[in-house]
């Protein structure tokens, strides 16, 4: 019997494509790994607006009449529109003046910083509705209630649909929640 020395055209096969399956592998987990890294960076971002704001409007107490019961929606509003001085910290503006320009800065931040972002400041003793499972926009508006700031975007599900929740909306990401005093 003859020896016959090399590889089979079935082999060489088999190779290419254990080798495909493993390259394709490899793109999805990197794909899915750059979403989760896009999700955390949004998340984070969103975190220090909304802490920032809440600091914002325990510091200037003028700023709790425009910017509580703010209900800003990018994707519906469209970009923000500014009004009056720019009043940045240090300028000599009113404490209204302030809270306008802060409210003008907040909205241009949702709106380039987070995918169809919306801002709701309120007050309101009860963001989580356990029935859906996540938090909620809706707000009590009780007097006694904390100010809360909620923010959230709307995000991509791994096939490039649109999150939703289930009653089929986007829910908050973040709530900052913080006592006040009726004002």
């Amino acid at each position: 019997m003859a020896s016959s020395s090399g590889y089979s055209l079935l082999e060489v096969l088999v190779a290419v494509f254990v080798l495909a399956v493993g390259i394709l592998g490899a793109a999805a987990t990197q794909l899915a790994a750059q979403r989760t890294r896009h999700q955390s960076s949004l998340m984070s971002n969103g975190v220090q607006l909304a802490s920032s704001l809440a600091d914002s409007m325990r510091a200037n107490a003028a700023a709790g009449a425009p910017l509580l019961d703010l209900d800003y929606d990018a994707a519906a509003d469209g970009p923000p529109a500014p009004t009056g001085p720019h009043c940045l910290p240090g300028d000599a503006c009113s404490g209204a003046q302030m809270a306008a320009a802060e409210l003008f800065r907040l909205k241009l931040a949702v709106h380039a910083g987070f995918p169809g972002g919306r801002v709701v400041v309120c007050r309101d003793s009860d963001v989580w509705d356990p029935a859906r499972g996540a938090l909620r926009w809706a707000c009590g508006g009780d007097a006694t209630a904390p100010f809360v700031v909620k923010l959230g975007w709307r995000g991509k599900e791994g096939n490039g649909s649109d999150a939703h929740d289930g009653a089929g909306e986007f829910a908050p990401s973040v709530a900052i929640a913080w006592p006040g005093a009726a004002k």
